[in-house]
C-alpha cells in the first residue's frame, strides 16, 4: 500500500492528500522539457487535502475449496476476521520491544531480534538415526543398507553425511543476527510489507488444531526464501524450515542457510529406484521429514519455479517435498497436516543478485553480499522502493483433501486425441473428457510413491497453486502495465490514464480480487510510473498535461510480463471473449463494425464448443484449473461471466418463455440425479439442455472497447502460438529441444522487429508453444546418440496441415 510507514496498521484508506495540476502560470514557457526533469519534479503538481481514494469495499480472498475440504471451509474462518485490516511487518518501533528511551528508538531492530523466541533441540540427529527406516538400513534388512556388502560403520557415516547435507542444528546467534540484518535491509529495499491480520488469525487458529503447518507458496523472486520465513518468524510462528533448491546456492551458502533453517535434497535422492545410494538417500530424507513434522515445526515449500526459469511453472522439487509430506500422513506417522497456500506480490520484483536460470553458476556468499551492497548503494536516497503484499489463504486439512479429492477424478485424454482431429477438420465433436497435461518432470522421490499417490500429489500441487494465485492481490504496476500495453502503446494523456486506472481498479475489486495499494489516485500514478520509468517515457505538452508513452522493444516485453499478473482476474472473461471471436471469425469480417457482429445469433452449444477448444489449446500452467472442476462447469462459469459483465445478452424469440423465467423449467432426466460437477458420462457429450439458449453481443457503447481489451489479454500467448505454427516450415529439424527453443525465440524476436509485437518475444512463450505442440502431436521427441531430438510428425510435415493449425489458432486472435 502506498502511504507513510508511521502507522502499524494500513486500512483501505490511504494518505489524506492530493496532487493537483499546476496552473497555466506555473507552466508558462515550459513546453516539452527533458523527460528526466519530469521524474524529479514529481509531475510538477501541487498538494491539497481531499478525501482518500479507494476508501471502499475490499474483498477478503483465500477461502479454501468447499468441494474438496468442506469441514476446513467451515472451521477455520469467521466473518469477523475480514475487518481486522493490515499491518506492516517490517515496521518495528520502540513499542515492539520491552524497553523505552532515546537509545531504544535507535536500536529497536536489534532489541526486537533479541527478544524473539527461538526453540532449540540438540537431539534431532539422534531421533533421525533412531527412525525405523534408518535402523533397517543399518541392520541390513533393506536394500542399500549394511547387508549390501558394506560395514555398518560405513553405512552410519554415509547416513550422517547425507543428513548433514539435508539440514543442520539451528544456531540461535546466527538467527538473531540474520533477523536484525534482514529487517534493516528490508526497510531500505521496500516501502512496506503488508499482511492481512485476518489471514494471520486463520493461521494462528490452525496452529491451535495441533497439526503441523506446511506452507505452500508461489515463487516470485529469490528473495522469497528469506522474506517469507522472516514474516512467519515475526508473527510468532517460530523458525520455519524452508525447502530450498541446492542448484541455486554454492556449498558455502548452503552451509550457512542450513544453520538458519534451510533444507536441501541430497543429489543422490534423484538416482534410479534400484540404486543403493538412491535408496539410502531417500530413506534418510523421509526420516528427516518425519521427525520435522512429528516435532510440530512448520515447513515452507515453493510450488512454483522462480521467474525466468525456462520450463514448467510447477516445481518438480516442490512436488517432491510435498510428496514426502503426503507419504508421512498416509503412513500414519502423524494423523494429519495443515496446508496453507501462500502468495506474495511485489510492485516490482527486486533485481535478482544473479541470473536465476538453472544451469548457471550458483549464488555464492561473496556474490550475494556484493549484490546486496550494490542494491543498497543504487537505492540509497532513491524513492523507488516497492510495496509487497504477503497473502495466506485459508488453511485446510491434508487428510480431508485426500479423502474427498479422489471422488472428483474422472477420465482424461491427451491433447493429441482431443484436439488434433478437430484442427485437421476430421471431426467436429469435442470429446467430453478432461485434458491430461503434465509438464513437470517426476523426481526420484515422487516415483517411489504409488501411482495413485503420485497423481494425488500432482493434482494437490496444482490445486494449491491455483488457490495461491487466486488469493494474490493485484499491484498497481500490473494495472498500469496492462493499460499501457493493451490500450495505449502509442501513448496516452495522463489525465485519461488516471481515469482508466480507476476504472480497471474498480473492475478488479468487483470480481472479488483485492488490490495491493490504496491512497490518492495521482499519488499512486506517480509511484507506479516512477517504478516503470525504465519502460515508459513522460512528455509534457503545451496544454499542461503529460503524455505517457511506452518504450518500444524490450520495454513492451517487460510490460507484458507485468500484465500477466492481472490475467487471473479476467481470465474467464478473456477466454470467453476469444471464444466468441473464434465463433464469429467465419461469419463476420474481423474489421466489420460492432453492430454487424451484434446481429449474429450465438447458440449456447456453439459457445460451449469454442470455449472447450480454447481451454484445450491453452496450457494448464496458464489456466491453473482446479482438478475438482470439470470442463463443463468451467464453460458454464465463462458463459455466466460474459453475461454478468454485459457482453452477452440472451435472445428471446417471439412466443418463447423468457430466459429469466425459471419457474416452469424442468431438469433433464439425464442430469436429474447427477452430483454437482459430474458431467463425465457419454450422455452429456453435446451439453444439450431443453430449448437451446441463444445470445447476441450487447450493443452498449462500452462493450466494443471492453471486448477488445479482454481479447488482447490472451493475445501474447495466442500470437506466439500462431507464429510458432508459421515457423514449422522454416525451423531446422531435427534439433534438441533447447536448440529449437532458441530458434523459435529468435524467430519471435525477428517478427517483433517487423510487426512491432514485442510482447510475444518471450523465451517462456517459445517453450510453452513447443511443449503444447508436442502434446498436440505436431512435434515428436525421439532418441538419438546425441540425446533426445525433436522431429516434425508425419501428419504435420504436410504444409496444408501446418496452415490448418495456424488458422485454428488465429481464429481466437482479435487484432
Amino acid at each position: 500500500m502506498i502511504g507513510h510507514q508511521g502507522s502499524s496498521e494500513a486500512h483501505a484508506l490511504g494518505p489524506v492528500f492530493r496532487l493537483k495540476w499546476p496552473s497555466s502560470a506555473d507552466l508558462a514557457g515550459v513546453g516539452c522539457r527533458c523527460e528526466t526533469s519530469l521524474w524529479s519534479s514529481g509531475f510538477g503538481m501541487k498538494m491539497e487535502a481531499i478525501t482518500p481514494f479507494l476508501g471502499k469495499y475490499r474483498p477478503f480472498m483465500g477461502r479454501c475449496c468447499q468441494t474438496c475440504t468442506p469441514k476446513s471451509w467451515e472451521s477455520l474462518f469467521h466473518r469477523s476476521i475480514m475487518d481486522l485490516g493490515f499491518c506492516n511487518v517490517i515496521l518495528v518501533k520502540e513499542e515492539n520491544t520491552r524497553f523505552r528511551g532515546w537509545l531504544v528508538r535507535r536500536l529497536c531492530y536489534f532489541l526486537w531480534s533479541l527478544e524473539q523466541h527461538i526453540p532449540t533441540s540438540s537431539d534431532v540427529s539422534q531421533k533421525i538415526m533412531e527412525n525405523t527406516g534408518v535402523q533397517s538400513l543399518l541392520s541390513g534388512r533393506v536394500p542399500g543398507g549394511a547387508g549390501e556388502g558394506q560395514a555398518p560403520d560405513l553405512v552410519m557415516k554415509e547416513v550422517q553425511r547425507i543428513l548433514g547435507h539435508i539440514q543442520a542444528t539451528l544456531c540461535p546467534f546466527l538467527l538473531r543476527l540474520f533477523s536484525w540484518a534482514l529487517l534493516w535491509f528490508l526497510n531500505r529495499l521496500f516501502l512496506n510489507v503488508q499482511l492481512h491480520k485476518g489471514q494471520m488469525k486463520m493461521v494462528h487458529k490452525a496452529v491451535q488444531e495441533g497439526s503441523p503447518l506446511v506452507f505452500l507458496s508461489t515463487h516470485k523472486s529469490l528473495l522469497d526464501g528469506f522474506l517469507l520465513p522472516f514474516v512467519l518468524f515475526s508473527q510468532g510462528l517460530g523458525v520455519v524450515r524452508v525447502a530450498l533448491d541446492p542448484c541455486t546456492c554454492s556449498p558455502a551458502l548452503r552451509a550457512l542457510l542450513r544453520k538458519l533453517g534451510g533444507l536441501f535434497l541430497p543429489p543422490e535422492a534423484n538416482l534410479s529406484l534400484d540404486s543403493s545410494d538412491g535408496i539410502l538417500a531417500r530413506t534418510v530424507v523421509c526420516a528427516a521429514v518425519e521427525q520435522l513434522l512429528a516435532s510440530g515445526q512448520p515447513l515452507l515449500i515453493f510450488l512454483e519455479e522462480p521467474p525466468g526459469y525456462p520450463g514448467p511453472r510447477l516445481s518438480a522439487l516442490g512436488q517432491a517435498w510435498l510428496g514426502l509430506v503426503v507419504q508421512v500422513v498416509q503412513e500414519g506417522i502423524i494423523p494429519d497436516a495443515t496446508l496453507v497456500p501462500v502468495a506474495i506480490a511485489y510492485d516490482l520484483v527486486p533485481d535478482a543478485p544473479c541470473d536465476m536460470n538453472h544451469g548457471l553458476a550458483p549464488l555464492g556468499l561473496w556474490t550475494g553480499a556484493l549484490a546486496v551492497f550494490r542494491k543498497l548503494c543504487n537505492g540509497w536516497g532513491c524513492n523507488r522502493r516497492v510495496c509487497v503484499r504477503v497473502h495466506f489463504a485459508q488453511p485446510f486439512s491434508l487428510q480431508e483433501y485426500t479423502i474427498n479429492a479422489r471422488s472428483c477424478w474422472g477420465s482424461r485424454q491427451t491433447l493429441e486425441h482431443l484436439l488434433q482431429p478437430i484442427v485437421l477438420g476430421e471431426c467436429n465433436v469435442v470429446p467430453d473428457t478432461e485434458k491430461e497435461q503434465e509438464w513437470t518432470p517426476s523426481t526420484g522421490l515422487l516415483l517411489t510413491l504409488k501411482e495413485e499417490n503420485q497423481l494425488l500429489v500432482r493434482r494437490l500441487s496444482r490445486h494449491v497453486l491455483s488457490a495461491s494465485v487466486a488469493s494474490s492481490a493485484v499491484m498497481s504496476t500490473a494495472i498500469m502495465a496492462t493499460l499501457l500495453l493493451l490500450k495505449h502503446q502509442k501513448g496516452v494523456v495522463l489525465s485519461q490514464l488516471l481515469g482508466e486506472f480507476s476504472w480497471l481498479t474498480e473492475e478488479t475489486l468487483l470480481r472479488g480480487f483485492d488490490v495491493g495499494f490504496s491512497g490518492q489516485l495521482r499519488c499512486l500514478a506517480q509511484h507506479t510510473l516512477s517504478l516503470l520509468r525504465a519502460h515508459v517515457v513522460l512528455l509534457r505538452v503545451h496544454q499542461g498535461d503529460l503524455v505517457v508513452v511506452p518504450r518500444p522493444g524490450p520495454g513492451l516485453t517487460h510490460l507484458a510480463r507485468l500484465s500477466m499478473e492481472l490475467l487471473p482476474t479476467f481470465l474467464s472473461e478473456a477466454v470467453g471473449a476469444c471464444a466468441v471471436r473464434g465463433l464469429l471469425a467465419g461469419r463476420v469480417p474481423p474489421e466489420g463494425p460492432w453492430e454487424l457482429q451484434g446481429i449474429e445469433l450465438l447458440s449456447q452449444n456453439e459457445l460451449y464448443r469454442q470455449i472447450l477448444l480454447l481451454l484445450h489449446l491453452l496450457p494448464q500452467d496458464l489456466l491453473l484449473p482446479q482438478p475438482c472442476q470439470s470442463s463443463y462447469c468451467y464453460c458454464q462459469e465463462v458463459l455466466d461471466r460474459l453475461i454478468q459483465c454485459g457482453l452477452l445478452v440472451a435472445e428471446e424469440t417471439p412466443g418463447s418463455r423468457p430466459a429469466c423465467d425459471t419457474g416452469r423449467q424442468h431438469l433433464s432426466a439425464k442430469l436429474l440425479w447427477k452430483p454437482s460437477g459430474d458431467f463425465t458420462d457419454s450422455e452429456s457429450d453435446d451439453f444439450e439442455e431443453p430449448g437451446g439458449r441463444c445470445f447476441r453481443l450487447s450493443q452498449q457503447s462500452r462493450c466494443p472497447d471492453f471486448f477488445l481489451f479482454l481479447c488482447r489479454l490472451l493475445s501474447p500467448i495466442l500470437k506466439a502460438f500462431a507464429q510458432a505454427a508459421a515457423f514449422l516450415h522454416v525451423g531446422q529439424l531435427p534439433d534438441s529441444e533447447a536448440g529449437y527453443s532458441e530458434q523459435l525465440y529468435q524467430f519471435l524476436q525477428d517478427c517483433a522487429q517487423e510487426e512491432g509485437i514485442f510482447e510475444c518475444a518471450d523465451p517462456n512463450l517459445a517453450v510453452s508453444a513447443i511443449w503444447t505442440f508436442k502434446d498436440l502431436g505436431v512435434l515428436q521427441q525421439m532418441p538419438s546418440p546425441a540425446g533426445p531430438q525433436l522431429h516434425l510428425s508425419p501428419t504435420f510435415a504436410n504444409r496444408d496441415n501446418q496452415d490448418k493449425l495456424e488458422q485454428f489458432i488465429r481464429q481466437f486472435i482479435c487484432n
